[in-house]
């Protein structure tokens, strides 16, 4: 609810409010995302003047590493994201205000004599999930591991948790303590109770489509400046080659000397043994035990004494020994079925014991056993002879052998791909669906870089793996207009249609501000259109479940009484004509538990708020001066780039 809510109270905070300060960093190393590009630093687009902060220097070069990295998290999370599009969101001034923030935190810290400790980097490098092993514990080798695959060295992954810790002990504690009054907040917390009601008309693009196709100049101009529209993810071309575990049945096959000795060696498991069907009630002290005894039944004595029975199916002496005590599993196994035993002493206090049933299990031979005895090592020998395989191949490849040469060496076949996006979609060929196989190969093979050596990823783990190699990629860009072009004929009349429509809405906008009626106005236009719609509805309806309201209905809660704003439907579809007619106010001090909810919400932005402005004044303390200059070479940068990949 918070993120909408703040909108409608003029917050600053945007889209990147998850972005705090350096914390963004060190979460893309958290998340996996601990490379480093050679990036557009290395084009020398950037060489213009740094940020002085204190006594560090921002450079040109750091921000568009950063901005680089935080990209290539962001396409990871999201596989269609282009770097347009990442640039519209404002990515390059949020994450530059970020790094300067963190950055003068960091050189504050520093002047108050304020540090953090390396144990405590070394507790955060622990806590990263994508350092810990199989068994969910940090692993040393796959620290060492990840950071040399990604050239990153160890000083410089401390060197980011650092600042993050530093800038987060020294700006969160700004923010602590936040207690708005009643008097601020229930303005707030009542406009959850406003509603509005208002008409909508719709002005579609479709009305006013041009007979007329537009000219190959005219298609090529538009197609140029509406490139992110048309632009197809980075694709990639795939070759792998399956190695299975049922490529070692023959060489697995157990021999009857192994069956043996597996059978000699879990003979306690084939042995005849006895299992019971066990209920225990368990009672705080041997006197209360005592009386429940002579109740007869254990159900009958927990319901009399309000408590409940454990019932435990199937179990042996050994396994409730482990659960009770050794002396309560004495008693148990000793007893007939159905007679109570007990009061025995457990820990937690005294145990009346009944069998309700008992299960004689008796002895399997060797001869019994032996199927399944059979698969169980075959399934085991198959597992081990294909890790073995995994290994001397990972060997080979490290060893400069290529993928052409491992291939031929070890006979594997070799499968291709069509070039796919992320999701494993084919713009090439719309029909292709991806393998089973195929699927599990999408994440590492997107992970991948051209030039790295190939790898095997798991399919099945322990049981199918692939050896995976990348032998193509497509940066993303739009295709060729000729592959398009219906569809961009078809987006360019209606773009010309929206213009027309916005000149219409425009005019009916000032017709029905100066009195006209908004449904006389549609139908004097001079085009066929549709009546308006009536809406209405409570402002906290809106931000129920913290989903985005539509755009129309959000303008109408932002509107006022008896005013009326026009505003383009997405996708070159037309216009909305909004109308506000109504306003009722609502006063949440007459709705239980309303201002105190809002209170939290608003607390808690308030403690940001809190935290930012700390940060400005330790800048001003630094006499930081930032760099718009900085922000647009770097943006303009990576446009150049964008269009150079759209070309």
């Amino acid at each position: 609810m918070i993120s909408f809510f703040r909108r409608l109270i003029g917050s600053k905070l945007g889209a990147f409010i998850g972005i705090a300060f350096l914390a963004l960093i060190f979460f893309a190393f958290a998340a996996g995302d601990i490379s480093q590009h050679g990036g557009l630093s290395s084009l020398n687009f950037f060489n213009g003047n740094g940020t002085k902060i204190g006594g560090k220097t921002l450079s040109d070069s750091e921000v568009e590493s950063r901005i680089q990295r935080v990209f290539e998290t962001s396409r990871r999370q999201t596989p269609g994201l282009t770097i347009g599009q990442f640039l519209a969101q404002g990515a390059v001034p949020q994450l530059y205000d970020e790094l300067v923030s963190g950055i003068a935190l960091n050189e504050f810290a520093k002047d108050q004599g304020i540090f953090i400790s390396k144990r405590m980097v070394d507790a955060r490098i622990a806590s990263i999930p994508a350092f810990h092993d199989a068994s969910g514990q940090f692993s040393q080798s796959l620290f060492r591991q990840l950071l040399a695959q990604q050239n990153v060295s160890e000083d410089a992954l401390r060197d980011d948790i650092y600042k993050e810790m530093t800038a987060k002990l020294v700006a969160v504690p700004a923010g602590l303590g936040v207690r708005m009054t009643d008097s601020l907040v229930l303005p707030y917390a009542s406009l959850l109770l406003e509603a509005r009601a208002g008409r909508i008309a719709a002005i579609p693009s479709a009305a006013f489509l041009s007979k007329e196709k537009p000219t190959d100049a005219q298609l090529a101009a538009f197609y140029r400046s509406n490139a992110d529209r048309y632009t197809i993810p980075e694709q990639r071309k795939f070759r792998y080659a399956i190695v299975d575990a049922s490529r070692f049945t023959a060489a697995a096959t157990p021999t009857d000397s192994e069956v043996k000795a597996y059978y000699d060696k879990n003979r306690a498991q084939y042995a005849a043994r006895e299992t019971r069907s066990i209920e225990q009630l368990i009672l705080p002290t041997e006197a209360a035990a005592k009386q429940a005894a002579g109740a007869g039944s254990l159900a009958a004595a927990a319901k009399a004494a309000g408590l409940a029975v454990t019932d435990l199916a199937n179990v042996t002496k050994a396994d409730f020994a482990k659960s009770s005590s050794a002396a309560a599993a004495n008693a148990a196994f000793s007893a007939p079925a159905g007679k109570v035993v007990g009061p025995v002493k457990l820990e937690l206090g005294w145990a009346l014991i009944q069998t309700k049933a008992v299960q004689a299990i008796p002895e399997k031979s060797l001869e019994s056993a032996r199927a399944d005895i059979v698969t169980s090592l075959q399934k085991q020998k198959q597992a081990n002879l294909l890790s073995d395989f995994v290994a001397k191949v990972e060997d080979e490849i490290a060893n400069g052998g290529t993928f052409d040469e491992v291939i031929k060496d070890n006979g594997l076949a070799v499968e291709t791909t069509p070039a796919m996006v992320a999701n494993g979609q084919s713009p090439e060929t719309p029909d292709y669906q991806p393998s089973n196989d195929i699927r599990p190969l999408l994440k590492p093979g997107f992970d991948m870089e051209l030039d790295d050596d190939a790898q095997f990823a798991p399919i099945v783990p322990d049981q199918r793996y692939a050896l995976l190699d990348v032998t193509d990629v497509i940066a993303a860009a739009p295709p060729a207009l000729a592959k398009v072009r219906p569809l961009v004929e078809q987006q360019y009349l209606l773009h010309e249609g929206t213009a027309k429509a916005k000149t219409l809405a425009e005019k009916l906008r000032g017709e029905i501000a100066k009195g006209k009626d908004l449904d006389v106005a549609l139908k004097e236009a001079g085009v066929a259109l549709l009546p308006s719609q009536k809406v209405a509805g409570r402002r906290a309806e809106l931000l129920r479940g913290d989903r985005q309201p539509p755009a129309e209905i959000a303008l109408l809660f932002a509107m006022a009484k008896g005013s009326v704003k026009t505003m383009a439907i997405p996708g070159d579809r037309g216009m909305f004509i909004i109308k506000l007619d109504d306003i009722q106010q609502g006063d949440a001090a007459k709705v239980d538990g309303l201002v105190d909810r809002v209170r939290q919400d608003i607390g808690r932005v308030v403690s940001i708020e809190y935290s930012q402005q700390f940060e400005r004044a330790v800048e001003r303390d630094l006499g930081v001066d930032r760099k718009p200059a900085m922000v647009d070479r770097v943006t303009q940068g990576l446009r150049r780039l964008n269009g150079a990949a759209a070309q």
